[in-house]
């Protein structure tokens, strides 16, 4: 008479071990999809915290109380995928008269000077395996502080939103909800003087924008 080879138990334990695998399954394809969400698991995601720069660069002065556009100094933003960050270059163009012997200024003076560029510090930081083109959006009523905040209120600038993936397809799903006419794409702090979501869905018929397809992962992830 051959020996059982398995006990009473072991159907028990198949079973367990079954439940654990497709549990422990269940959990990783979670933290997946909780991480490429969260704010907390990326880093530059965190909002509210100002980045130091190499020289303190007010945009609440700059864009605020002197009003000088952005496309004054993000001048590839309607027409590339790259914002742009201003050369010493610009400037020195204003500041070639104005407040000439600032200390703050020193390292664009010396910049301009030797032709070695200012290094920047990166606030809105996007992932390198994201697609992102600023002249889409400028064209298509995205306005700037739609993803910028209100620069115009920040002595140094910090990220305003997460932008993350799940933040990205709240607009893409819905973007009737936050678009605006071209012309005031620029303009910090306008409103609608109606309902947004029915100037939205009027702005996209005009814009020629399609719900359909822009939460397909090719969108932004080429």
């Amino acid at each position: 008479m051959s020996k059982q080879v398995f006990g009473p138990g072991a159907n028990t334990f198949a079973r367990v071990s079954l439940l654990a695998v497709a549990l422990i399954a269940a959990i990783v394809i979670a933290i997946f999809f909780f991480s490429v969400r969260s704010p907390y698991t990326r880093v530059g995601a965190v909002t509210g915290v100002a980045i130091e720069q190499p020289v303190r660069f007010s945009h609440a002065l700059h864009s605020g109380v002197i009003n000088i556009d952005c496309r004054y100094c993000h001048l590839t933003a309607e027409y590339t995928a790259y914002g742009g960050i201003p050369d010493t270059h610009t400037c020195m163009s204003c500041h070639s008269q104005i407040a000439t012997y600032s200390e703050l200024l020193e390292p664009i003076r010396t910049s301009y000077a030797n032709g070695t560029p200012v290094v920047w510090n990166k606030v809105h930081d996007i992932a390198e395996h994201v697609y992102f083109n600023h002249s889409i959006h400028v064209n298509k009523g995205v306005g700037c502080e739609t993803c910028h905040g209100r620069v115009d209120q920040m002595p140094l600038v910090w990220r305003n939103n997460t932008m993350t993936m799940n933040w990205c397809l709240d607009c893409h799903q819905r973007p009737y909800q936050y678009l605006r006419p071209v012309e005031e794409v620029y303009t910090f702090g306008w409103q609608p003087e109606g309902d947004q979501n029915q100037l939205g869905m009027q702005l996209m018929a005009e814009y020629g924008i399609q719900v359909d397809g822009l939460s397909d992962c090719a969108v932004c992830h080429r």
